[in-house]
């Protein structure tokens, strides 16, 4: 009977360090974590559509075949290339922290990881990642609701609520270059609301006119740090009254 390992794409038994066919020949000098090294450097200079296989094994010094060796496909080499940007969780965990506090450092933590990298958002995502180190943040992020008395699932899905959140506002900051593609924020300069202020009739938006007086108004702000700070405190308000539901039932 053939073992669920031997399943696997050669990508993961690579990266999970279980291999379970010896391939004939000397020993490779590169290896997987090179591989994705190499993809997360071109892709943090020039972007993600900047990557591919010739691209990957030219910076390492192989032919695009002898990359084949390694990954079958552009979207295994996606899946390594992920594995090596997020790295080891940046999060531990003290033992008098309440899983609330837990949960907003793990976030944190992970947009700053996405930031670092902000091509990691625009991987096309066809399966759910299973390599070690997305693992990892995985696991840190369910152990962060130790202490409450969620099930497994409501662990998992309260988990992949913060994630998509995160995930997609540094998406959007991205798009609207509050984050460059060199991770660094930026300042509001005013133009959206200076624009509604400009072209919007009060009768038909005066709420949104209303908003745009007011935000003008308010001073200096960035929209990732401002809207990140919100987005979070809304869904781990939201979290809580869940929490606080099962503990009276």
């Amino acid at each position: 009977m053939t073992s669920d390992v031997a399943l696997m794409p050669r990508y993961l038994q690579l990266l999970w360090d279980r291999e379970t066919k010896v391939r004939r020949g000397p020993k490779p000098g590169v290896g997987i974590r090179d591989i994705g090294a190499a993809g997360v450097a071109i892709a943090d200079r020039s972007g993600l559509e900047a990557v591919s296989m010739k691209a990957v094994g030219a910076a390492l010094g192989m032919t695009t075949m002898s990359l084949y060796r390694y990954v079958d496909s552009k979207d295994e080499l996606w899946m390594v290339m992920l594995d090596e940007a997020y790295g080891p969780p940046a999060v531990r965990w003290a033992d008098r922290e309440d899983w609330r506090t837990r949960a907003e450092r793990w976030s944190r933590a992970l947009a700053a990881a996405l930031v670092a990298h902000p091509w990691v958002v625009s991987v096309p995502m066809h399966q759910a990642p299973v390599t070690p180190n997305v693992l990892a943040w995985t696991e840190s992020g369910v152990r962060a609701f130790d202490g409450t008395t969620l099930a497994a699932q409501e662990k998992m899905s309260s988990l992949l609520v913060l994630d998509g959140f995160v995930r997609n506002h540094v998406r959007q900051s991205l798009q609207l270059g509050a984050i460059g593609h060199d991770g660094t924020t930026s300042r509001d300069d005013g133009a959206y609301e200076a624009t509604i202020e400009a072209v919007v009739d009060e009768e038909r938006y005066p709420a949104l006119l209303a908003a745009a007086r007011e935000m003008r108004s308010g001073g200096d702000s960035t929209f990732y740090d401002d809207e990140l700070d919100f987005g979070l405190g809304v869904l781990l308000d939201g979290l809580t009254a869940r929490v606080g539901t099962e503990l009276r039932s």
